[in-house]
């Protein structure tokens, strides 16, 4: 939902942001929100790119969301696969989605409310861990920005919509979150 998915993307050049995330995200901020990313990177553990590769996409798209008024509270990343990949990373943990580790410990070190949270995400894993952190308010966006998200069963999800940007100008979100929309 941030970036447009490359498959294994490490290197700046080949980053795409979705159109409008920045901007979408600045808004969150305005009102009051604390934005943390979770993110699973298995292509460290498949070997694809370093732990320092990823750091260093981290800290350039981190700085590109300050710029933009949107600062990012934290970001916390899983390099692990349970089958696949090389030691020490081939392991079966409690931080790779749909385990809910990294919210949990977001949580625990920003002091986040996870009952009065949301978590957009664009991957039936990203609801699953926030269902398993008890986060309520789950959104499911499209994974380019422009297409609609597949349909979820169940209540795993509280509402769709094509992007983040699509998300924060619509009445539905603020009414979901108990808020007026001032659109």
């Amino acid at each position: 939902m941030i970036n447009i998915d490359h498959g294994y993307v490490f290197r700046r050049e080949d980053f795409q942001f979705v159109e409008g995330v920045l901007a979408a995200s600045a808004r969150l901020v305005e009102r009051g929100f604390a934005l943390v990313v979770v993110t699973n990177q298995s292509g460290i553990a498949r070997g694809t790119y370093s732990e320092a590769d990823f750091l260093a996409l981290n800290a350039w798209m981190s700085a590109q969301f300050a710029a933009a008024g949107a600062a990012l509270a934290g970001a916390y990343f899983c390099p692990h696969h349970p089958a696949l990949g090389r030691e020490p990373y081939r392991v079966a943990c409690d931080c790779r989605k749909p385990a809910p580790g990294m919210l949990l410990q977001a949580a625990r070190e920003l002091q986040l409310d996870l009952s009065r949270s949301v978590m957009f995400g664009d991957r039936r894993h990203d609801l699953e861990a926030a269902e398993a952190a008890h986060v309520p308010a789950r959104v499911l966006l499209g994974t380019n920005g422009v297409q609609s998200p597949a349909a979820i069963d169940g209540s795993l999800c509280s509402a769709r919509f094509r992007s983040l940007a699509d998300a924060v100008t619509s009445p539905k979100l603020w009414a979901l979150l108990g808020e007026a929309s001032h659109a």
